[in-house]
């Protein structure tokens, strides 16, 4: 059984020149190979750099995805005003007794 590589990171200025060598024409099984890189990393940063420009996950995400990130965070956000509003509401309602 193999044992599972650690999960690497690489800054923004290896990928651009990950990207940078396959465009200028280096053959792609040469860089995945010199380089120990999955070829789905390698199409990822490929296709990031094509559509946004950028490495950066919350860049490329979807209009869809965007909109599912927004509302969880305004879903957050009420639940912890209610959270606040329950807790006032038992304050108040003890300090009447």
């Amino acid at each position: 059984m193999m044992s599972k590589r650690p999960r690497r990171t690489f800054s923004k200025e290896f990928k651009s020149q990950i990207v940078a060598l396959i465009e200028n024409g280096k053959p792609r099984t040469e860089v995945f190979t010199e380089y120990d890189l999955n070829p789905s990393t390698v199409d990822r940063w490929l296709k990031q750099s094509r559509t946004t420009g950028s490495f950066k996950h919350v860049d490329n995400l979807s209009p869809e995805q965007r909109e599912i990130r927004k509302l969880k965070k305004q879903l957050r956000e009420k639940e912890m005003e209610v959270d606040i509003l329950k807790s006032a509401a038992l304050i108040l309602g003890q300090k009447r007794n």
